[in-house]
């Protein structure tokens, strides 16, 4: 599969972008990627071509958001048709609306539903609702969990925190850092404790872990959440910008039967295109200007090509065999790469995301996925992107698969995991 040659490489760009921006990049994951990151040229299916023109089996999938893998057609002619509509007009579209009625429908905490542009603004709107909302100020949040890239969530935060070795980012201030507590993943303990001891606003938690790898819950964890925050007038704020209509059509709360109050979504809904969305509870999102005091606003908010993208992508799930293709080939593909593996080590898989780690028993929270070899795992990625595959260059990140990622495309994958992990383990 190849879509041409160019004639700028992805080292002649590399040495444009670290001229152009901090690192050479504007997320600092992809400069993960060594000697230097590969630029892409397209993606179909579940492959990307590279500006080397290079074909990869792409398990990252744009960090998760592409469940029904690159440039999906129906997405392609529903965005082509809103183009030619027009793609800004700063009033109100059908799009928006039709797009919430799905969230609505299938999302068990969605009575309402409020449109921003990434996951970082969804989560933040989040906990300043929530704030507003029960007149408190302070929050609770997981060790590992990552959130976004606001201050109140830049403490203890998953790969943005262990990846460059810094607890909380510089530039948060101390006063912001004051405002949060941080208590281990799967430790309702700590958590009763916190409640108990302080005014909390919100407790906001990623239902299942997927920046510190791939981290399930305990069951029994989600369900003290709930009956905690409710006993303690705390709201409960489940991050589902992974999770969010890839664990299935209700995520994770309706996979594992625990409703929050509020929700973040993004990712999948916008269908690639950025978005992102708090719903919850009827009277919280109310809170909401212009019906309440809580503010939020955004040029982009609810932006048609994010909408018209979300809508063909929700109605592609409701009506093809997704679920069924993603779950079969993550589990083929990650028990393959468990009985590939030569040392001790823990596979974590939910439905249709996973990550491995090495030289360790268990991996149950951060503390836990920080004791695995990263420096072995960026081995494997490095020797896996030599043959074509390419996996996240971060230990803490998830491999995901798509409705693209059929038999074919498995049988070949495992071929490539079995050769570079009997190696190296």
């Amino acid at each position: 599969m190849d879509d041409g040659g160019s004639s700028i490489l992805s080292f002649d760009l590399w040495a444009d972008a670290q001229k152009l921006f901090s690192g050479g990049v504007n997320s600092p994951v992809r400069a993960a990627v060594k000697p230097y990151p590969f630029f892409v040229k397209s993606g179909k299916g579940p492959y990307l071509i590279t500006e080397d023109s290079k074909t990869l089996i792409d398990y990252v999938l744009g960090y998760g958001p592409l469940i029904l893998g690159h440039a999906h057609p129906k997405v392609i002619e529903a965005v082509r048709e809103q183009l030619d509509k027009g793609w800004l007009y700063g009033t109100p579209s059908r799009a928006e609306v039709e797009l919430a009625k799905l969230i609505t429908l299938h999302v068990p905490s969605a009575e309402k539903v409020r449109f921003v542009n990434s996951g970082t603004e969804a989560t933040m709107t989040a906990i300043r609702l929530s704030r507003g909302f029960t007149n408190r100020t302070k929050i609770l949040k997981f060790d590992g969990n990552y959130h976004g890239a606001h201050d109140y969530v830049l403490i203890d935060a998953g790969s943005a925190a262990t990846e460059f070795g810094v607890p909380i980012s510089q530039g948060v201030p101390r006063e912001v850092a004051s405002t949060v507590a941080v208590c281990p993943y799967n430790d309702l303990e700590c958590t009763e404790r916190v409640l108990k001891d302080e005014d909390v606003a919100g407790v906001i938690v990623e239902p299942v872990m997927g920046n510190m790898g791939v981290i399930p819950p305990d069951i029994e964890f989600l369900k003290g959440l709930r009956e905690l925050t409710r006993a303690y007038g705390t709201i409960l704020i489940f991050d589902e910008v992974i999770t969010g209509f890839r664990l299935g059509l209700g995520g994770a709360q309706s996979y594992f039967s625990v409703t929050p109050d509020l929700t973040t979504l993004g990712k999948i809904i916008g269908g690639g295109f950025p978005i992102g969305a708090v719903c919850g509870k009827r009277d919280v999102i109310d809170s909401l200007t212009p019906m309440g005091k809580v503010f939020n606003a955004g040029t982009f908010n609810a932006n048609p090509i994010s909408m018209t993208a979300g809508i063909a992508t929700i109605r592609e799930l409701e009506k093809s065999d997704t679920y069924k293709v993603t779950e079969r080939a993550t589990r083929i593909l990650a028990d393959e790469i468990d009985n590939s593996i030569k040392m001790e080590h823990v596979v974590n898989k939910v439905v249709n995301f996973f990550q491995f780690f090495l030289g360790v028993k268990e991996v149950k929270n951060a503390n836990d996925a920080r004791k695995a070899d990263r420096g072995l795992y960026s081995r494997v990625h490095e020797n896996l992107l030599k043959l074509g595959v390419f996996i996240p260059p971060s230990q803490f990140e998830a491999l995901f698969t798509s409705l693209a990622h059929d038999d074919k495309v498995i049988e070949e994958s495992v071929s490539k995991f079995k050769k570079v992990l009997e190696e190296l383990t």
